[in-house]
């Protein structure tokens, strides 16, 4: 079977002209210029400093455009991740999309009841397992904040626990320097040694300041400890519009930049060099619930603005959300939401893709939601792969062999579509397309009912390769240690 060519065009989503986002980046450059921000890590602080911020009333610092100019081009322009084993699975450039869970979630939707609970260790297991098991889920996160492990290490227990029931790459949070370390430490036990961590990172950090514009010293702690390990690491903000940043959502872009922007260039003081992943979250504060919401449409408008930015001025991977509701099941709303913010992400070619399977506002975390988003990113490859054009697929020969064939002659029939159909049509697993006494006789399930059994059914099933003895036996080691 000869194999279809790859389009030469893919549809792509664009929401700002070189104008607009020339503007926007101009804006972020004057907030640091006039406005300036608080560095609250004196380390951090001192070497602004002697890099030529000017620093007033002891931790307000006010950044020359310049610093921020070498610290884009020092940055690399692709970062790649690694899984487990040392195959490079993603690599962070150009329009290459690649999704995963969330993290921290205080509740979850049991697997078993269906009821609303407290997430627990045993959780955070489940959904690294899942992840696992899914084609299109690349990464993972905790998914939970469990409330059965010690609340100053709980971080690090959620990270041995993914270690423990995935291999594909793993996006972390830390809250400190201390519990960092120790993160740390069982990555290069996983990977064999310092040196093979940061030579096939599979481990990426996620932080954030507080906008606006307030760099806490745990939160520079972590972003220093990264540059001078190699370890990627994203800073994204919580320039929320109405909330933590102006209500319109250039101003919060604006704002949002800005604080990413003072993240990298301390990122690159620390480690010239290292790899750091561009992104700034500007969702809404929603006025009537005062929610910052994971279902609007703003969120996705403004990541797609923010890949704009990539492409025109940046050149930075970048980082994105989807597949996440405010639903508090999952429901029709759960659906339209996630598809709109999977596609749109996809459309957009935003990078590493988080929050997949958030429910509640990103409260609570559902099995069925990773489950059946992953059809549905499966849906948006298809769709923003475009329509290859060429001899094989324009069929002419193939036409004039079932017109001219006489009665009985039929497409359905022609080898010509038993070597494409495959590739040509995309083929759902879990959506439904059955006629309706088949569906009916099938046990009449719903797609909530359907991405339950296949959750328990990859739960029960897969596989995970384990990690040898020794190197379980060393994370116990840390995880009692003080």
């Amino acid at each position: 079977m000869k194999p279809m060519e790859p389009p030469t065009f893919q549809p792509r989503l664009k929401v700002l002209n070189r104008d607009q986002a020339l503007a926007i980046h101009t804006a972020a450059l004057e907030i640091l210029e006039k406005t300036g921000f608080r560095m609250e890590h004196p380390g951090a602080l001192e070497m602004l400093a002697d890099a030529g911020g000017k620093v007033s009333n002891g931790d307000w610092v006010k950044l020359p455009a310049h610093l921020v100019d070498e610290a884009l081009k020092s940055a690399p322009k692709q970062i790649d991740l690694y899984d487990q084993k040392g195959n490079k699975t993603m690599p962070l450039v150009n329009g290459n999309t690649f999704y995963g869970t969330g993290s921290d979630a205080i509740f979850t939707l049991d697997l078993e009841t269906g009821q609303r609970r407290r997430t627990v260790l045993k959780d955070t297991a489940n959904f690294a397992r899942l992840v696992d098991g899914l084609e299109n889920m690349s990464f993972a996160m905790s998914m939970s904040n469990p409330e059965d492990v010690p609340v100053e290490d709980i971080y690090v227990y959620v990270f041995a626990e993914m270690v423990r029931n995935i291999n594909k790459p793993i996006v972390f949070i830390a809250d400190s320097g201390r519990d960092i370390v120790k993160i740390y430490e069982i990555a290069c036990l996983v990977a064999g040694s310092e040196e093979a961590l940061q030579e096939k990172p599979f481990i990426l950090n996620y932080s954030e300041a507080i906008s606006p514009l307030r760099f806490p010293e745990n939160v520079m702690e972590k972003l220093i400890f990264c540059a001078e390990k190699r370890i990627p690491i994203c800073l994204p903000s919580g320039s929320n519009a109405g909330g933590g940043a102006p209500v319109t959502l250039a101003g919060a872009m604006a704002l949002g930049i800005a604080e990413n922007l003072v993240g990298l260039v301390v990122h690159q003081l620390a480690g010239k060099g290292a790899p750091f992943l561009f992104g700034s979250n500007v969702s809404v504060l929603d006025m009537k619930s005062t929610v910052i919401s994971y279902g609007c449409p703003e969120w996705s408008l403004s990541q797609a603005a923010l890949a704009d930015m990539r492409d025109e001025i940046y050149g930075l991977p970048i980082w994105a959300f989807a597949g996440a509701s405010d639903a508090k099941v999952m429901d029709a709303q759960a659906g339209a939401e996630a598809m709109f913010s999977i596609i749109t992400a996809m459309l957009s070619r935003a990078n590493l893709i988080h929050d997949v399977g958030f429910l509640e506002y990103g409260s609570t975390s559902s099995l069925e939601m990773v489950t059946m988003a992953n059809e549905l990113v499966a849906m948006s490859q298809f769709f923003t792969g475009g329509i290859p054009v060429n001899e094989e697929t324009l069929a002419l020969e193939v036409i004039e062999r079932v017109v001219s064939g006489g009665p009985g002659s039929m497409f359905l029939m022609d080898d010509h579509t038993f070597e494409h159909f495959m590739q040509a049509q995309f083929l759902p697993k879990l959506l439904d397309r059955s006629r309706y006494d088949s569906w009916e006789e099938a046990g009449a399930m719903d797609l909530y009912k359907r991405c339950n059994t296949e959750a328990k059914r990859i739960l029960s099933e897969h596989q995970v390769a384990p990690k040898p003895d020794r190197v379980l036996k060393e994370i116990d080691l840390i995880l009692r240690s003080r």
